[in-house]
């Protein structure tokens, strides 16, 4: 609570208080009331119609007078009363501090008395009644500007306070998404815009953070994709050349060149799996990719030499270039490695259920192919086919290929066909 604000509450409730007191002040009772000229005037003027007063027997009648009064007679009967439960004899308006008189006739005779009734005790009721009422107003303010105070603290402090404890713990937490309501108007106003501030900057900051690692591992799984593909052309030249080698120090080295590049694919091998754990968060991007390029990612792709003549339908397709070129390389890889048969490349252009058209392009050997209940299986990580175990690899090809078909909107699928195994791909057209 502003200081302000405070002198401002603490003002108004000193002038209050200080009002009420002077308004209680003036509410004493400071003297009884008398009447001695209207009782005198009233006793003259029953003793002069006496006769027509004493004819009344407890008679209840309308005050004429500014005060109430009875009239009895010697014997003390009650003839007249101008309010109940007021003093009927001498005793009792004794004991109340009545005002008695008597009533004299004009030939000088008492014949009765006015007992004039004291209203100081109900004024002093009335009075009471009076002051707590006040005092219980007073509390009423108290209790109410408390209970006002008690809100306008949890609004501008207390609540503020949790939302500011509970956002610390989401920070903390690692959730740098949710931002802070911003409010100037309770004590911690200029604190909320700083943390929602560090909370921009700590969120840009791991966004950096993670965008940068990303980064680095998509180089890694890029270059040692790169780097297995021409080492794995290195290997057929190096055998190439083993068999047309003519002296055996030409061979020895040879075999020097064939076996270092193993060494080098093995731990290429090892940095790609690694890198592979996390390949969700490589990037894939759909661009436009043209049939022409399609063709030269396969004639790029097939090193070896194993597939015949092939054409692609004229067409644009939705993809990302480099990561359609890892897939088609990965096809090409998979087949040298396993099959190393001939290979067919076919495609057409295909409408789906959704009315959405595809390049579908068809990449096979003649390898044997896998078990029909594999052939699902094989896309899995670190999945290969049963009749590959001798063979070394870490069964990642697939999966990667998959991964990255499904974000670019396609799809890869495996079928025995022609006494090998076909892989199909599915790749929209713009």
């Amino acid at each position: 609570m502003k200081f302000r604000n405070f002198l401002i509450y603490a003002f108004f409730f000193v002038i209050l208080g200080f009002a009420l007191c002077c308004y209680i002040g003036t509410l004493g009772v400071r003297e009884i009331r008398s009447y001695p000229t209207e009782v005198n005037r009233l006793a003259i003027s029953l003793g002069k119609n006496w006769e027509e007063t004493s004819s009344h027997k407890e008679e209840l009648i309308e005050r004429d007078q500014p005060f109430d009064y009875a009239v009895i007679d010697n014997e003390g009967n009650l003839l007249l009363y101008t309010k109940k439960h007021i003093s009927t004899s001498v005793s009792s308006a004794t004991v109340n501090y009545d005002v008695i008189r008597d009533i004299v006739t004009e030939d000088g005779e008492v014949v009765g008395k006015i007992l004039v009734h004291n209203d100081y005790k109900e004024r002093q009721v009335n009075y009471n009644r009076t002051i707590a009422c006040l005092l219980g107003l007073i509390l009423f303010l108290v209790l109410l500007s408390t209970f006002g105070y008690y809100l306008y603290l949890k609004k501008r402090v207390v609540d503020p306070f949790k939302q500011m404890e509970h956002f610390a713990s989401e920070v903390a937490s690692g959730n740098l998404d949710a931002p802070m309501k911003m409010d100037r108007g309770h004590v911690f106003g200029a604190f909320t815009e700083s943390f929602d501030i560090m909370r921009e900057e700590l969120r840009a900051s791991k966004l950096r953070e993670a965008e940068a690692v990303n980064a680095r591992k998509e180089l890694v799984a890029q270059l040692s994709h790169d780097i297995k593909t021409p080492v794995t052309s290195i290997k057929a030249m190096a055998e190439v050349m083993e068999l047309t080698s003519h002296t055996d120090e030409e061979k020895e080295t040879i075999r020097s060149i064939n076996a270092k590049a193993d060494q080098i694919n093995s731990l290429v091998s090892n940095l790609f799996h690694a890198t592979l754990e996390e390949l969700e968060h490589l990037d894939v991007v759909p661009g436009e990719v043209t049939s022409k390029e399609i063709a030269r990612f396969i004639s790029e792709a097939d090193f070896k030499k194993k597939c015949s003549a092939f054409s692609i339908e004229d067409c644009v397709v939705s993809a990302d270039p480099m990561r359609l070129n890892q897939v088609i390389g990965n096809i090409f890889s998979n087949s040298y490695k396993y099959a190393n048969t001939d290979m067919t490349v076919t495609s057409r252009i295909e409408k789906s259920a959704e009315e959405k058209q595809f390049l579908v392009l068809g990449i096979g050997d003649k390898g044997g192919g896998v078990p029909e209940e594999e052939l699902d299986s094989i896309f899995g990580k670190y999945k290969r086919g049963s009749n590959a175990r001798e063979k070394e690899g870490a069964g990642l090809g697939l999966y990667i290929s998959r991964y990255f078909m499904e974000k670019m909107g396609g799809e890869i699928t495996a079928d025995n066909k022609d006494g090998g195994l076909l892989i199909t791909l599915h790749i929209p057209l713009l």
